[in-house]
């Protein structure tokens, strides 16, 4: 028989619902298959939704972006940034510009990409509003404040 575990001397937390970690694998997980489900009605992933909306949000007034640039506000390492934005290039969704001197090329939202947006990023809105609609909105800006927080 095995020796039975003591959680006291290896844990800070009398439990899993007093761990920010284990509430937060929890909530992430939930809200996460919340709003993949809203996804699926439009044919998209989670991080193809990530990337075309934030490939939206950079270049919303026709600026240029990278890749890179992509990848980093989406939280993602720059080979799944490159997976994920030949997807939606396949799905044509987004389109590579190459400059004029040929080295890089800037995604930009095709025609397709930024009706299927305007399509989802509501819907993923609403999803989160119904999700986090047991918030007051007094705690629910605390939240995105400490999310906030958290990110910096």
């Amino acid at each position: 028989m095995s020796k039975r575990l003591e959680f006291k001397k290896i844990s800070v937390h009398k439990g899993p619902k007093q761990s920010p970690g284990f509430l937060l694998w929890h909530i992430s997980t939930s809200w996460r298959s919340s709003i993949e489900a809203i996804l699926k009605t439009f044919s998209l992933t989670h991080p193809q939704f990530v990337v075309l909306a934030t490939t939206g949000w950079l270049t919303k007034n026709g600026e240029l972006t990278n890749q890179a640039a992509i990848g980093k506000m989406a939280g993602l390492d720059p080979n799944t940034t490159s997976q994920i934005i030949t997807g939606l290039e396949k799905k044509g969704l987004i389109k590579r510009e190459a400059l004029s001197d040929g080295r890089a090329k800037n995604p930009k939202l095709t025609a397709q990409g930024n009706d299927l947006l305007a399509q989802a990023l509501p819907a993923v809105e609403q999803e989160d509003s119904k999700f986090f609609s047991i918030l007051s909105s007094q705690e629910l800006e605390k939240l995105v404040r400490i999310f906030q927080k958290i990110m910096n």
